[in-house]
């Protein structure tokens, strides 16, 4: 009878828990039981690790094997525990001598022939291991996958080894060769992103542009098609500041939990844009295993639905939790899991079925009930809790025939980091996130600005929510101008952008 304890991480949303990988031979007829909640791909491990150890020159073991997956109660997906059952099959047989064996985390997939294939997660797996209480969890060094070695290495202060095939894992546990540490490659320092100053015309939409991101505000347009809404929103994430290191690594994160995070794209503000035909768990996550969602793929990005009518209703009413709190909770009868989605959202609209209603050409040949009836797709609840709404009209020839080009993004982007800059100093955190308490002490219009927002109050039938997101609107517009105190100038604009909404 021989046993092997080894340690390795599942996945339950953001959350990496520890795994303690049991493997326990006795005599008895051969077999290879898999207990501990494991799922299909987890169960499925039994072939490939067979032709893996078989494939690498050891001898498989004849006997009764047993692989317990702790907790038991922790439900466990994907291939990521190939590599520890393995090892634990050769420890566990006497194949492979180990003495160092609890300085160690495992993680990989194995193929046939025993190379180590990428896993997703490997970033959280390691930020859990680096927060983990317990001094010698972080401690331990992290052996997984080359290819997957680079997103775990972003973690300070971690010792990840790379590991081509079970051979090198093999050979560096027994004392033979050492697997050498990941060296840490330079991130990439500088975004790419398209330029604002190709975007003739539309200086309202490119000022109602600025203030959504000086305060992080969501922002609706609506336009005739061609009038350049999708490049508008297209240029957000450059007029954005620059990503702080935890907020480039809690959007790494989760880009690696969903397996398309990149190293090329650390630190660039991620940009989604799903089709309209997405379904309510593509856009905020979802499944029997429950995965992140555009929503969260957004995180400190933009999450731009164009064509916003058109997504299925009960897709759009999923929005009005995140859009509030910044997170999403996903319930399923045996799991939960909860996702980070501090996105700003972008929308973009045709004001009519056929698009061009309000056009100087006259073409829109909508009735007025097809347009009420367009415009009713979106409820009041969901249009209740975006900043900002600005026409874009269409634009004449002389605008588009115009040798002159607009605002750079990078002059923009000043702008927008000074006004961040003096939001985080004095309540850190941008604008649109202020609490009804920090509005009454960081947002309070003066005199004429509070007499002017109560007669919007009146005229408009806001809501609570609305009047406290003009008061964060204006806020933004006196921070981009340096302003302390808020006036009626400010409120006014505000009050210009959400005028849209009520009507």
């Amino acid at each position: 009878m021989a046993l092997a304890i080894l340690r390795s991480r599942a996945l339950a949303g953001l959350s990496a828990p520890e795994v303690t990988v049991e493997v326990h031979l006795t005599g008895g007829l051969p077999t290879f039981t898999l207990v501990g909640l494991p799922d299909t791909e987890v169960k499925e491990a039994r072939d490939r690790v067979r032709a893996a150890i078989q494939n690498c020159g050891f001898e498989f073991p004849q006997r009764r094997i047993t692989v317990n997956l702790a907790p038991a109660d922790l439900p466990k997906e994907s291939g990521r525990f190939d590599l520890p059952i393995a090892l634990g099959i050769l420890i566990a047989s006497g194949q492979l001598k180990a003495p160092t064996l609890d300085e160690y985390e495992f993680a990989g997939e194995l193929a046939l022939s025993g190379e180590l294939r990428a896993i997703r997660g490997a970033l959280a797996m390691c930020a859990a291991m680096s927060a983990a209480p317990q001094a010698a969890a972080a401690r331990r060094a992290f052996i997984l996958p080359t290819e997957s070695a680079p997103e775990a290495a972003l973690i300070a202060d971690m010792t990840i080894l790379p590991a081509k095939n079970l051979l090198d894992v093999c050979a560096h546990l027994a004392g033979r060769e050492t697997i050498a540490p990941h060296a840490v490659s330079p991130a990439p320092t500088f975004a790419h992103y398209p330029e604002l100053a190709e975007v003739k015309g539309q200086a309202p939409a490119k000022r109602a542009l600025e203030v959504a991101a000086a305060g992080g505000h969501s922002l609706l347009m609506s336009g005739p098609p061609g009038a350049g809404k999708s490049m508008l929103a297209q240029r957000l994430p450059g007029l954005l500041p620059p990503m702080t290191d935890s907020e480039a690594l809690a959007a790494a994160a989760v880009h690696s939990l969903a397996g398309i995070f990149k190293l090329e794209h650390w630190g660039q503000r991620a940009f989604r844009a799903p089709h309209h035909s997405a379904s309510t768990a593509a856009l905020v996550g979802g499944g029997s295993v429950p995965r992140p969602g555009e929503i969260s793929l957004a995180h400190h990005g933009t999450l731009f639905l164009d064509e916003l009518p058109e997504f299925q209703r009960g897709v759009l009413e999923a929005l009005r939790e995140p859009l509030e709190t910044g997170h999403i909770h996903i319930a399923r009868a045996a799991r939960r899991a909860e996702f980070p989605a501090r996105f700003q959202l972008i929308a973009a609209m045709n004001p009519c079925p056929c698009g061009w209603l309000g056009h100087p050409a006259g073409k829109c040949r909508c009735t007025p009930d097809q347009v009420l009836r367009y415009r009713g797709k979106l409820s009041g609840p969901l249009l209740d809790r975006i900043d900002l709404m600005v026409d874009v009209p269409a634009i004449s020839e002389a605008e588009l025939s115009t040798r002159t080009m607009g605002e750079t993004s990078t002059a923009v982007r000043g702008r927008v980091m000074a006004a961040r800059d003096r939001q985080l100093a004095r309540q850190g955190k941008p604008n649109a996130q202020l609490t009804p308490n920090e509005i009454t002490e960081h947002a309070t219009p003066d005199l004429a600005g509070a007499q002017l927002l109560a007669q919007a109050m009146a005229r408009l039938s806001l809501s609570a929510r609305g009047y406290h997101r003009i008061l964060k609107v204006a806020r933004s517009i006196a921070d981009l101008a340096d302003a302390e105190a808020i006036g009626a100038p400010q409120v006014a604009e505000a009050i210009h952008y959400r005028r849209g909404l009520a009507e």
